[in-house]
């Protein structure tokens, strides 16, 4: 059964940086896109970032320029480095991963961004 663990989050002063980690375990593939999303209280849940197989990335354009993805391929793990970082960056980020058109979450991990 597939797991996604999500770690990094917590509260940080605005301006400040944190990294977050999601490892999978339970797949032997590697996954065809790896990423992560976001839910702010009262709102809906919105791509952040994400990353194919191949490399490609996409970010959405509030995060650009101040968040980066990357990808361990080998040990299935999606990391995002966060910059800068502003108190609308503030929700429950949960890693996604998509292997064959099936669709994995993990439980999500809280930041908030406050001063």
């Amino acid at each position: 059964q597939v797991q996604l663990v999500e770690s990094g989050g917590g509260l940080v002063e605005p301006g400040g940086s944190l990294r977050l980690s999601c490892a999978a375990s339970g797949m032997r593939f590697g996954f065809n896109v790896m990423g992560w999303y976001r839910q702010a209280p009262g709102k809906e849940r919105e791509l952040v970032a994400s990353a194919t197989m191949i490399g490609s990335t996409k970010y959405s354009d509030s995060v650009k320029g101040r968040f980066t993805i990357s990808r361990d391929y080998a040990q299935n793990t999606v990391y995002l480095q966060m910059n800068s970082l502003k108190p609308e960056d503030t929700a429950v980020y949960y890693c996604n991963a998509i292997f064959n058109g099936a669709n994995y979450w993990g439980k999500g991990t809280l930041i908030t961004i406050s001063s």
